[in-house]
């Protein structure tokens, strides 16, 4: 249940008073577990996946009723906007439109009496704040523009150049700046609540960074680029079953060798960030730290792309070295060798299982529920699949009958709860199931249909749907697989 799908009046969900009511309906209900996607400020297209900074937070996350509380705005700055017509839908370009003036006139009283703990922010920040700060602002001076259309001594960061720009977009710097410490203020307020609840969040970490973004900006040398600073290959995965060609996602790729060299610092320093913001991390492409694919760049899909070697265990040895054993999860799907089973087994991360997968004839690979081991996470579906019962009426008729047969559905019980039973009577150490499935929803209630823009991340939750009668059913279920934390370890 990502952060944007609970219920709010202002047009997106945020980190107020309905993510502590959710939390609430999760504990009730017996859960440990709050999994939620990225949480970076998001660009064109609103992919959490595609971030303008992998440390920032989301402006769009902060809620607007907390900074009236707090002093910082009016509600009449806010409430009389209007914010999109579907309760049940985000508008990201309504939103692009009307929040960022409002929390113009937040960040102004913020700064004009700056908390005690803000310079505190800065400095502990400094190691990517100040990039973000000035991309932020020089972005918005250019219309939005991607980094590389904008003056050729701001896209190879000469040192006057930046100097000249922080000085003349003083103000936008600043608002930047400010916007981050009122996210990340309400974060660690909102994590503290939540822990309190015994809910613990699953934070979720792209393997790749966007194009257009501070990291690839600053640091340009982590990165496969030529000399003009474009990149020479690109991210995506192969064709397959369910998509003839491929997956074209555009994302620089890293320069691992680079990154060797000088220890993986920046890996690192991200890994130890995310962490400090969750309680358990999964990281998105596990796969590609043992061999990614990579596409030339200025293909229009992802047919002539190839493998390369990744960094494998060098990588997460780094990482054990400098921070200790790590609670992460690993997002193992997708093209799996022996070589990347090797990897999750050396790493000693627990892999995911995806039940829909089980039963799509297309995909090859061991998801029938009675295979599952301990040492897994087991899904439905993750935001990338469709609904349970979206999952159902689309399927094959082959497919649907043998995952009816299976789990031996029957719309009494409701199908999407015999599904979500599918995945809480294996041996699988965790089972999460996405909140669409709680509420019985169908494919239009899907977050995410990979390589399509323009629907994708807007589902919402209607208030009062996560009421008591539902946590007490999920409590109920949870009990009888022994999964409530009681059961835990047992």
């Amino acid at each position: 249940m990502h952060l944007t799908s609970l219920p709010s009046p202002h047009g997106v969900g945020t980190m107020g008073q309905a993510a502590r009511e959710f939390a609430g309906f999760l504990a009730g209900a017996g859960q440990r577990w709050w999994q939620i996607l990225p949480i970076g400020p998001t660009g064109c297209g609103d992919s959490p996946y595609q971030s303008f900074s992998t440390f920032a937070g989301n402006p769009y996350l902060i809620d607007l009723d907390l900074l009236a509380e707090e002093g910082l705005l009016e509600r009449s700055e806010y409430e009389g906007l209007g914010w999109g017509d579907d309760p049940k839908s985000v508008d990201y370009g309504l939103l692009y439109a009307r929040r960022f003036p409002v929390l113009r006139k937040a960040v102004k009283r913020l700064l004009a009496a700056p908390p005690e703990d803000y310079q505190t922010f800065l400095s502990e920040n400094e190691t990517w704040l100040p990039d973000y700060a000035l991309f932020m602002a020089i972005k918005g001076e250019n219309g939005g523009r991607p980094w590389w259309e904008w003056e050729e001594p701001l896209r190879r960061r000469e040192p006057a150049a930046l100097q000249e720009a922080a000085a003349r977009l003083e103000d936008d710097v600043s608002f930047w700046l400010g916007t981050q410490y009122l996210f990340f203020h309400q974060w660690r307020a909102l994590k503290t609540y939540v822990n309190g609840l015994g809910v613990g969040f699953i934070g979720d970490l792209p393997i790749y960074v966007a194009a257009d973004s501070a990291d690839v900006w600053a640091g340009p040398e982590r990165f496969q680029l030529d000399g003009d600073l474009r990149p020479t290959e690109v991210s995506g995965c192969p064709p397959d079953g369910f998509s003839a060609a491929g997956q074209l996602w555009g994302n620089p790729l890293f320069d691992w060798e680079a990154m060797e060299a000088d220890g993986f610092s920046w890996w690192i320093r991200r890994i130890a960030w995310q962490k400090s913001l969750f309680d358990v991390l999964r990281i998105d492409h596990f796969r590609g730290f043992e061999s990614y694919y990579a596409i030339p760049f200025g293909e229009k899909d992802a047919k002539n792309g190839r493998w390369r070697k990744g960094p494998g265990m060098k990588l997460f040895r780094a990482v054990e070295e400098a921070l200790g054993s790590q609670a992460i999860i690993a997002e193992d799907l997708g093209f799996l060798t022996p070589e990347v089973r090797r990897l999750l087994d050396d790493s000693g991360y627990p892999g995911i299982k995806v039940l829909q997968f089980a039963f799509d004839s297309r995909e090859a690979g061991d998801y029938l529920p009675h295979n599952y081991g301990r040492h897994c996470v087991a899904y439905v579906g993750t935001h990338d699949n469709d609904t349970a019962l979206g999952w159902l009426a689309e399927a094959a008729p082959t497919d649907r009958d043998r995952a009816v047969d299976y789990l031996k559905l029957t719309g009494a019980e409701g199908l999407n709860w015999g599904l979500m039973r599918g995945v809480w009577a294996t041996a699988a150490d965790t089972a999460i199931v996405q909140a669409q499935d709680l509420l019985g929803l169908g494919g239009e209630a899907r977050m995410n249909l990979p390589s399509t823009v323009g629907t994708n991340w807007k589902w919402r939750a209607l208030p009062g749907t996560f009421d008591g009668p539902l946590a007490a059913r999920l409590r109920h279920e949870t009990e009888l697989y022994c999964r409530l934390p009681a059961y835990v370890g047992s």
